[in-house]
């Protein structure tokens, strides 16, 4: 019997778990090893933050669904790997410390022939003087608890506006590295779609900051969509939609510090600025778990296993190398670490080798680079793809990783929203093929296929986000047929 031990419950340890028990059945064990004791759809957070939706709508209890399905499950925090064992050990282990109510800050080791690091981000806010809901000035839509708390304070913002008090909300990233400036996005819009069916818009200045080089950026470095004989970008399309919504945008941003009613910030051309707000919600950026590695003699090795982001190294090309010389093909294709072969990094936890969105630094030295994305769709995938050469590398007792799925080989669909409501909501449908660009392939369209890039906005797109809500939902509760639903 083998025992694999998935690190993490989100979107991609979730989806790992799940595959490895439904291919490996009853003869080998699974355990999943999570703090959090409930599943969160994070995409609809933003739904919570602006109070159309309840935390309760958005997460369930993780216990009940791996118990039914026979899966192990630790609530607990993984705090260190011995890919090697140690004097007492010859097999590899996982140091926990559990969460658990009934055993919080026990510690114990647990055993493994397989890892999967699926721990997703620490949520760094601390990055950012005054940046968050728990030791600063901001709201957050990262968790359930944040979203709730950003709602609260958004009715607030609605209370005042209902008395003729003006209002400025400021929605963006809080650094300039971060990621998921799509979230940031959805919610700016949904801020403003609901302060538009209040009939208050006019007492409210909207503003969005980012650390975006442009408009559509999201990370990605952009897209080019083809309309017909023409092509549009994802710059002019996303400036249309901030033009018609009378949204402020302040690009090449990077948030260094917050104040009671004060966001600092600094711009690529070297400006130091200043803006006020009555109510903001910024994300922060993102770095790894904090995992420390040890080899057998028990001497440090997090260096040799984690990039210094903290993500786990997988099976990439890190050679340092300009902006301009990265490659698709650095990217990784088995999320294998290339010195532990029994180990896999998924979702946010891999390192990725560079950035997708050009790098960039203000004359003080403040980087403003947006961190490649890799959420939602690519993490589920990632999962999958890593359960799956587990599987085989169990059953065959080889170790080479079978399944392979780059980033720039891969597509991804995103539904984001600009407004929620049945007859009143819409959202921006976006898709691209490669997520990362292959420039050889695809030079003359941004680096992605023309016909798998598209981009649309309208109510039939929140019809869509508001479908694969229940899907995913459906999907992660592992009911029936719940595998035919596709990451």
């Amino acid at each position: 019997m083998s025992r694999v031990v998935v690190l993490g419950a989100g979107v991609s340890g979730h989806t790992a778990a799940l595959y490895l028990k439904k291919k490996l059945g009853s003869a080998h064990e699974i355990i999943v090893v999570s703090p959090n004791s409930k599943w969160n759809w994070i995409p609809s957070n933003i739904w919570v933050g602006v109070g159309r939706m309840t935390t309760k709508q958005v997460v369930f209890p993780l216990a009940p669904v791996y118990k039914r399905k026979k899966i192990d499950f630790r609530q607990a925090l993984a705090t260190g790997i011995w890919p090697e064992g140690d004097a007492q050990s010859a097999s590899p282990f996982v140091e926990v410390k559990y969460t658990d109510p009934d055993k919080v800050g026990q510690i114990e080791r647990i055993s493994y022939d397989y890892l999967v690091n699926a721990t997703g981000p620490k949520l760094n806010f601390e990055a950012t003087p005054g940046l968050g809901p728990d030791n600063g000035f901001t709201s957050s839509v990262c968790t359930p608890s944040h979203a709730t708390h950003a709602a609260k304070d958004f009715h607030q913002v609605i209370e005042n506006l209902r008395a003729g008090i003006k209002q400025t909300i400021v929605v963006g990233t809080g650094h300039g590295t971060c990621t998921c400036e799509g979230a940031a996005f959805e919610y700016a819009f949904n801020v403003e779609h609901e302060i538009r069916q209040e009939r208050l818009r006019h007492l409210a200045e909207v503003i969005y900051i980012t650390n975006e080089n442009e408009l559509g950026d999201f990370g990605v470095g952009g897209m080019q969509f083809e309309k017909g004989d023409s092509q549009l970008t994802s710059q002019a399309w996303m400036e249309s939609l901030f033009h018609e919504r009378d949204v402020k945008a302040i690009t090449q941003a990077a948030v260094t510090e917050v104040t009671p009613g004060v966001i600092h910030y600094t711009q690529l051309d070297g400006s130091k600025n200043t803006l006020s707000y009555d109510f903001a919600m910024l994300l922060p950026p993102f770095r790894g778990a904090d995992l420390t590695a040890h080899n057998k003699a028990g001497e440090d090795i997090t260096s040799q296993l984690f990039a210094p982001s903290g993500f786990l190294k997988v099976d990439a090309d890190y050679t340092a190398k300009p902006f301009e010389e990265w490659s698709a093909a650095d990217w990784p294709k088995t999320y294998q670490n290339p010195t532990y072969g029994n180990i896999f990094g998924v979702g946010i936890a891999f390192a990725p080798p560079h950035a997708i969105s050009k790098p960039r630094q203000a004359p003080d030295g403040t980087m403003i680079a947006p961190a490649p994305p890799r959420t939602g769709m690519p993490s589920g995938v990632m999962g999958k793809l890593a359960a799956f050469s587990i599987v085989d590398m169990i059953k065959h007792g080889n170790q080479v990783a079978t399944h392979h799925g780059s980033m720039a080989e891969m597509g991804a669909a995103c539904i984001a929203s600009t407004g929620t409501g049945f007859t009143t909501g819409t959202a921006a449908a976006i898709a691209m093929t490669p997520i990362v660009p292959d420039y050889s392939k695809f030079g003359s369209s941004g680096g992605r296929n023309p016909e798998l890039t598209t981009g649309e906005i309208g109510l039939a797109g929140h019809w869509v986000k508001r479908m694969l809500h229940t899907m995913f939902l459906y999907k992660a509760k592992a009911y029936p047929l719940w595998y035919m639903i596709p990451e």
